[in-house]
């Protein structure tokens, strides 16, 4: 059915009056919990609305506004997606088999924070190697910089980044630089402040999740939830021309119902993209270790195209930092990585200390392309998680970054670097937030600290999100490419891109061109790729290795040689050998 501008579903309230360009118009209810405006409406082009819900007397924003100028608390404003001139007619899209994704947050990204600047920097993307950028987040939140976790305006694009208009001009450039765009979407929770959805209709349901109450999937009324999160979906798709979705922790989302939400989004967005003649694809965040996600529905699994694989993070952090603490305990011997890379999780069915149980389910290597899981060494949350947001790069040299690289880039997996990888960035990634309401604030700076204290950090050098400086330092210092280890780093992802271009042994999906083997002494991992090899020692010690491998392909530095058949490698290096 096609929905007027100003209708909203709200079967809650006895009473709904639209406030729109300073007039108020009664609405009426229909049988299906619909209200529609009982009167005529002013042009809908640009102009501020809101809702008198029961006897209310501050307008409500629309659960469905495009635009929230003012804030999330504030009135909505109208937005046309069709006004926008499209130059991408031409694009085809990205496929994610074979892919680089590149994860990065628009607030921090560049100084100034906002979509059209971001444009500027799509060059650089494309020296990398990078095919697919993922943007953290952009729905509307409450206050000025957020990770967008705490959204509340799910069809609406900040206002700080440059709106829903500065969203099409950037998806647009990047069309036009050919790459591709992945939105990330949170489905799971709604944000702490201005979440006016439970005054309409219930969109929520008792019981919560770790970071909000559970969305109403499978109650009464849940078909229009679920319609409602699927209208979404259709809108990045459709709207904004966007070519995949990362949809936020979907293990917490909590659906009994006949069909699965992810199962009938999948369908939704396959059939889609057979209308659009492109691929739409859609990448599940889970710790389930579970690969039903993936699996086509016609075995029994959801059809996602991809999930993501923090155990291969976990392996490569473990190896090369020696950090063995909480759940990264059970990744200490070598062989994990070894097993990570051989059968897609570590964890498929094993004992996990970390959570006192056995966890994850055993991938079917025969049916399930490698491409299918997206891996790691820094994003997000594994960074901005930390107690001070500091990245790898404060605690291994070059080499090891040159290590975590090669195994990132060269891996049976799709890689996804994290913004600043690329140049070894000094600048931490903090948590930050900027919530107006003081107590907010007071609360998550005290559950912050509160959560590290549990897992025994120095509440001491955890930073205040609600302090402007945690978000400055987070973003991103670009001049720092350009020279030292910075610029030297740099050219390692420019040379290992050039190299996944050129083999295509590289970017090979079968889990069967893949082998390796782990030596727990010397501390040396290799890692076949049907003709090439990857070859490194996390020991502490120079290593010899035979291979019948007659070219040095790339290598992490100085010191790393091959001849007649003898590979050395100096302590915490690494090497990509061929025929």
């Amino acid at each position: 059915m096609t929905r007027g501008p100003f209708d909203v579903w709200a079967p809650l309230p006895e009473r709904l009056r639209l406030s729109v360009a300073g007039e108020t118009v009664e609405m009426t209810r229909g049988d299906d919990g619909w209200w529609t405006p009982a009167g005529p409406t002013p042009a809908v082009t640009d102009v501020d609305y809101g809702y008198l819900v029961g006897d209310v007397d501050t307008p409500r924003p629309d659960p469905r506004s495009r635009r929230q100028p003012g804030g999330v608390h504030e009135p909505s404003r109208t937005f046309d997606p069709t006004a926008h001139v499209w130059n991408d007619h031409t694009w085809t899209g990205r496929q994610l088999a074979g892919s680089v994704i590149y994860e990065l947050h628009i607030g921090t990204f560049t100084p100034e924070g906002t979509f059209d600047a971001a444009l500027g920097k799509l060059g650089h993307l494309r020296e990398i190697g990078v095919d697919l950028v993922e943007l953290m987040p952009v729905n509307a939140f409450n206050g000025t910089h957020n990770w967008g976790y705490d959204g509340v305006g799910w069809f609406a694009v900040h206002e700080g980044y440059g709106g829903p208009e500065g969203y099409q001009r950037f998806v647009d450039g990047c069309h036009a630089a050919g790459l591709g765009v992945i939105q990330d979407v949170v489905y799971n929770h709604l944000g702490p402040s201005g979440n006016y959805l439970p005054m309409f209709a219930p969109y929520l349901k008792s019981g919560a999740n770790t970071w909000g109450d559970f969305l109403n999937l499978d109650g009464p009324g849940s078909d229009e939830v679920r319609g409602y999160i699927l209208d979404n979906v259709r809108m990045w798709l459709s709207d904004y021309h966007v070519d995949g979705l990362r949809l936020d922790a979907v293990h917490a989302l909590n659906d009994a119902g006949h069909q699965h939400l992810l199962e009938e989004m999948a369908v939704m967005v396959d059939a889609l993209s057979a209308h659009q003649r492109r691929p739409l694809t859609l990448i599940a965040e889970s710790d389930l270790n579970d690969t039903r996600l993936v699996r086509p529905r016609e075995a029994g699994g959801y059809g996602l195209a991809a999930q993501w694989s923090d155990d291969f993070h976990h392996a490569v952090h473990v190896a090369l930092t020696g950090e063995t603490e909480g759940y990264y305990a059970d990744f200490a011997p070598l062989s994990a990585l070894a097993k990570v890379c051989e059968r897609g999780f570590f964890h498929d069915g094993t004992w996990s200390s970390f959570r006192g149980r056995n966890h994850g389910f055993p991938v079917d290597l025969r049916t399930t392309p490698a491409w299918r899981l997206v891996v790691c060494t820094q994003n997000h949350d594994q960074i901005g998680n930390r107690a001070r947001g500091d990245r790898i790069t404060e605690v291994l040299d070059d080499d090891q970054l040159a290590c975590a690289a090669l195994l990132t880039l060269c891996g049976p997996f799709t890689p996804m670097l994290f913004m600043g990888e690329e140049w070894a960035a000094s600048t931490p990634f903090q948590f930050f937030t900027s919530h107006p309401e003081p107590e907010l604030g007071a609360a998550t700076a005290e559950g912050r600290i509160a959560e590290f204290e549990r897992m025994g950090w120095d509440p001491a050098v955890v930073p205040d999100p609600q302090d402007p400086e945690t978000f400055r330092r987070s973003k991103l210092d670009w001049s720092e490419a350009t020279g030292g280890r910075h610029a030297r780093m740099l050219e390692v992802y420019r040379r290992l891109a050039a190299l996944r271009r050129e083999h295509e042994s590289l970017t090979d999906p079968s889990f069967a061109s893949v082998a390796c083997t782990a030596d727990e002494e010397s501390r040396v991992f290799t890692m076949r790729r049907d003709e090439l090899t990857v070859v490194v020692n996390f020991g502490d010690v120079a290593a010899t290795v035979e291979t019948a491998a007659a070219t040095l392909l790339f290598e992490t530095g100085a010191g790393v040689t091959l001849e007649q058949g003898r590979l050395a490698l100096p302590p915490h290096a690494g090497a990509l050998v061929g025929p």
